[in-house]
């Protein structure tokens, strides 16, 4: 089935967006501490710096500014994290049946992200959706990152995609930044890694969402489906 609509793909945002990563990046964070004699942070306390990768993880554990104590924490903060990169990582509630409903309609879908690619490839390979994206961009994919427009336009263009019929979802300023400076349609993610500071409302945004399904609604898929689950690897 195709969908006749002005859309041509949804490209999106990783962490808090397409993927709940945060209690893997807490669970490291909190191992980390654990090693330099410090009681675990509450995984609320962490959650809402997610989005905003190692540096905001490492602040928001130890407090450090930045330095060579700081690199060397990020480092190490970085080093645990990759070993349980996948171990609570889903997508989010929804997810599935979204990235099949925009399948079955005939839309492309792909992922632009600030994660360096080391860490990026291995994630989106460990939930089996790295041959169903039509593209994916990281943090080092290219010299400029978010909230440059360059990773997104570069998307696109590896997806086949125009920027002006790409909707882009990510739930942090920076990701409404690179797609109005692309030329795409942005969406807040609101189920995503939002800090109570942060005022979605005045990111300039075309809209907002508070789950996966609203997403298809959004973009006006058939609510329902039948849901792809991976054949088990007996």
């Amino acid at each position: 089935m195709t969908v006749t609509m002005p859309w041509q793909g949804v490209l999106f945002d990783l962490d808090g967006t397409l993927l709940d990563t945060a209690r893997d990046m807490a669970g490291a964070l909190n191992d980390l501490r654990t090693e330099e004699g410090l009681s675990p942070l509450p995984f609320a306390a962490i959650r809402p710096h997610a989005s905003h990768g190692s540096t905001a993880m490492v602040q928001t554990g130890f407090g450090l500014a930045p330095g060579e104590a700081f690199e060397a924490m990020r480092q190490r903060f970085l080093d645990r994290y990759a070993t349980r990169i996948a171990r609570e990582t889903r997508l989010f509630p929804g997810g599935e049946a979204l990235l099949l409903a925009l399948e079955q309609a005939g839309l492309k879908w792909g992922v632009v992200t600030n994660k360096p690619a080391y860490l990026t490839d291995p994630l989106m390979a460990a939930l089996e959706l790295t041959p169903r994206a039509a593209c994916i961009v990281s943090g080092d994919t290219l010299p400029q990152r978010k909230p440059h427009p360059a990773p997104l336009l570069y998307g696109a263009a590896q997806a086949g995609l125009e920027p002006a019929a790409c909707v882009y979802v990510g739930d942090a300023e920076r990701d409404v930044q690179a797609a109005l400076a692309a030329g795409m349609t942005a969406l807040v993610a609101h189920f995503g890694y939002l800090a109570e500071t942060d005022r979605p409302d005045t990111w300039g945004a075309h809209g907002s969402v508070h789950s996966m399904t609203d997403i298809a609604t959004w973009l006006g898929l058939p609510a329902s489906g039948s849901v792809h689950t991976p054949q088990s690897r007996g």
